[in-house]
């Protein structure tokens, strides 16, 4: 337990460190939104380029680490339109929950692998997210396209944010430099790794920053199903699909990660953009986010 909190600590310390910077307002005026827009479009894509193109892919198990990582995103999906009726939530709700259920902080899953296993645990991680946020996105895009929730874009502006997504484009990118041994070249490629290094520290002060404290004050039914699939039944399938599966220790170990992981910042700027709950969605991050703080470290002991 102590390897586990030691590795994760200072990345909970991060977040906290961004929710006191943006419970001062410090420094003030639109930096924070500039800065995550720097991080999102820019930073991580270029540190998803660096790690997928330099990593050793072929030492990773990828298909059956996407039989786990892809088979519990499936089942969930499924579920939740499964209890749609059920859980008596209009559209733009139901969109959010589906969101907080499925979506997961690529920030803190990346700095938690590479703290846990080294670049070994980090090599895992740019292909797990090389799975998961394609396929993640476009869950969530299907999901406010299907429930057709009033207000936001429509379809086409949907798809066509979807096709430009930088990480999924970064994805692409690196996953193509690697296989066809390309590679970066000349100072281009240190360039880029220089670029990439700042993205987790930022990224994890930028976590922190976009916590609503208030918005822990709505405690419905949505609010508690989002959680209990995000950080208890969805960790629970994908560890026993890891161990069915017989994935390596540290494969395993990622995989648990980035289920457990809380939802994406992002979900917010997505559910104001096409039509969903914002207020929901910015409960369901700070609520996850802080439980998680408590739920991975138990997650990663039970799989150690």
């Amino acid at each position: 337990m102590d390897d586990v909190t030691g590795a994760l600590g200072p990345l909970f310390l991060l977040i906290l460190l961004g929710a006191v910077l943006g419970r001062c307002r410090w420094p003030g005026g639109d930096f924070w939104p500039r800065l995550e827009g720097l991080i999102y479009y820019l930073l991580f894509p270029a540190m998803l380029v660096a790690t997928l193109t330099d990593a050793e892919i072929r030492d990773v198990p990828v298909i059956r680490l996407a039989g786990v990582l892809l088979g519990g995103l499936g089942a969930f999906t499924l579920l939740l339109w499964g209890l749609r009726r059920r859980l008596a939530l209009d559209a733009p709700a139901f969109t959010s929950v589906f969101q907080g259920a499925l979506r997961f902080n690529t920030y803190v899953g990346v700095a938690g692998a590479a703290a846990l296993h080294g670049p070994q645990g980090a090599t895992v991680a740019a292909v797990a997210v090389a799975l998961m946020v394609p396929t993640v996105n476009v869950l969530c895009v299907g999901s406010f396209i299907a429930a057709a929730p009033s207000g936001g874009l429509g379809t086409g502006p949907r798809l066509a944010a979807l096709a430009r997504n930088p990480l999924i484009l970064a994805c692409l990118a690196g996953a193509g430099l690697n296989l066809s041994g390309l590679g970066l070249p000349g100072w281009s490629g240190e360039a880029v790794d220089l670029l990439g290094r700042a993205a987790l520290p930022l990224g994890l002060v930028a976590v922190g920053v976009a916590l609503r404290p208030r918005a822990l004050l709505r405690r419905d039914g949505a609010v508690w199903t989002a959680g209990l699939i995000k950080l208890v039944l969805l960790p629970g399938l994908v560890l026993g699909l890891a161990v069915l599966l017989a994935l390596p220790p540290v494969s395993r170990d990622v995989a648990l990660l980035f289920a457990a992981l809380p939802t994406a910042t992002s979900a917010y700027i997505l559910a104001r953009q096409l039509g969903g709950d914002a207020d929901l969605m910015a409960t369901l991050i700070t609520g996850q986010t802080l439980a998680a703080m408590v739920t991975l470290p138990l997650w990663l002991r039970l799989a150690a």
